[in-house]
């Protein structure tokens, strides 16, 4: 990835913002204070920043960025979404398989991101296309995956990040098993804590309804393990409302396994940092889990397979338009004064240059040779997976011949 200024860049893995945002009291289990100026049908979440671009105070959380931060949060944002489109367009092209675009949710995934420290360790779905910017990995990766040509795989370790699960809710179980690994090895409520570590799951509210989800609360909970269990409540699960995934709100769930839940305003980049950090940093000093419920709406589709069209009214979708976390903190930094229109189209010029890269790469990916994938299925092979190996090349050897004419 290329990188400008540092501190408006930020594309360093895990890097934070230098003056980090300042928290309260962890909302352990309290319900959060009522959204101003949403009306009588929004839910009551944590919110520090408006859809007019409006700073709000909170009880338990607040921010304190200097305005390079606050732009590098803008950047941040406006390079995933700029990526995210130029992937959809390479989907309907014909180049991908596939594409989960993160259309709407760049404040949570963003924000949340930005709120890991290098140590800790993200378990994502398929679609966090913005906390793998934030922990600095090339973009590319996860499209070689959709474009069927590997298997998207990056050095977790180093980048601290496990890879994209397909599977709904299976990454949750990874996560708390990782997690009692970071208990058991001492690594989290120790005296020094730059030496604590965390966990984050991410997940949809669809994969509330899954065993997994569920069978990973009860393990944290029990065991205590440091881990933020963070999901993304996009209104919608494929095509079905969350009305059918859950008759509460999601984030109540947390209680009833015996950890908080807190929810936040997942279009808001701000508040959504604040709430992640102090979860973050309470699971580090040896609190345990807790859950954020960030809520968002996904303004695209499930993935380029999907028509939302067929489950879910146009007004619904322009209602949730004004909402846009792009354009939130684009209203703060204009009415603040923090950037001004050289600014905004110095970023447009950075993010279509990152995405004309993208593509380039992208179109570039040779394709593997079809018997690699025998070659890390045992790490000292098998007699019988060599012969399968072997009559599989033989099978497409065929081919080769009756091409050639012979």
């Amino acid at each position: 990835m290329a990188k400008g200024n540092a501190a408006r860049s930020r594309s360093t893995a895990g890097t934070k913002p230098a003056a980090s945002a300042r928290t309260g009291t962890r909302a352990a289990g309290k319900s959060p204070g009522k959204s101003p100026g949403n009306g009588s049908r929004e839910p009551e979440f944590v919110q520090l920043l408006t859809p007019d671009g409006e700073r709000v105070e909170h009880a338990e959380y607040s921010v304190d960025f200097t305005d390079e931060e606050y732009r590098g949060l803008y950047r941040d944002m406006l390079i995933v979404r700029r990526l995210d489109t130029e992937a959809t367009a390479l989907q309907r092209q014909g180049e991908l398989g596939i594409w989960a675009s993160l259309l709407g949710q760049e404040a949570a995934q963003i924000g949340s991101g930005r709120a890991l420290r290098p140590q800790d360790m993200a378990f994502p779905t398929y679609r966090e296309h913005g906390v793998l910017w934030c922990r600095g990995i090339d973009p590319i990766m996860p499209l070689g995956l959709f474009r069927g040509v590997d298997f998207g795989g990056w050095d977790s370790r180093a980048t601290k990040m496990q890879m994209y699960t397909v599977v709904i809710g299976a990454q949750t179980l990874h996560a708390t098993g990782y997690a009692m690994g970071v208990a058991k090895d001492g690594k989290c409520g120790g005296d020094d804590d730059s030496a604590n570590e965390a966990v984050i799951a991410y997940f949809g509210d669809g994969a509330t309804s899954e065993g997994d989800v569920n069978e990973s609360f009860v393990w944290a909970s029990v065991f205590n393990v440091p881990i933020v269990f963070f999901c993304q409540n996009n209104q919608y699960a494929i095509s079905e409302p969350v009305e059918r995934q859950a008759r509460a709100p999601i984030y109540q769930r947390a209680h009833g396994y015996g950890f908080p839940g807190i929810q936040v305003d997942g279009n808001d980049v701000l508040a959504t940092y604040a709430v992640t950090e102090a979860a973050l940093d309470a699971a580090r000093h040896g609190e345990g889990p807790s859950m954020i419920e960030a809520y968002t709406y996904r303004m695209g589709a499930h993935t380029t397979s999907d028509d939302p069209t067929r489950y879910r009214i146009a007004s619904e979708v322009e209602a949730w338009q004004q909402k846009d976390p792009i354009l939130r903190i684009r209203r703060l930094l204009e009415k603040q004064q923090i950037a001004d229109a050289s600014y905004f189209d110095e970023i447009d010029a950075e993010a279509d240059s990152h995405a004309a890269d993208l593509r380039a790469r992208v179109l570039a990916l040779p394709d593997p040779d079809p018997a690699t994938m025998f070659d890390n299925v045992y790490p000292n092979g098998s007699p019988v997976l060599l012969a399968q190996r072997e009559q599989f090349v033989a099978y497409h050897a065929g081919f080769e011949s009756k091409g050639s004419g012979h």
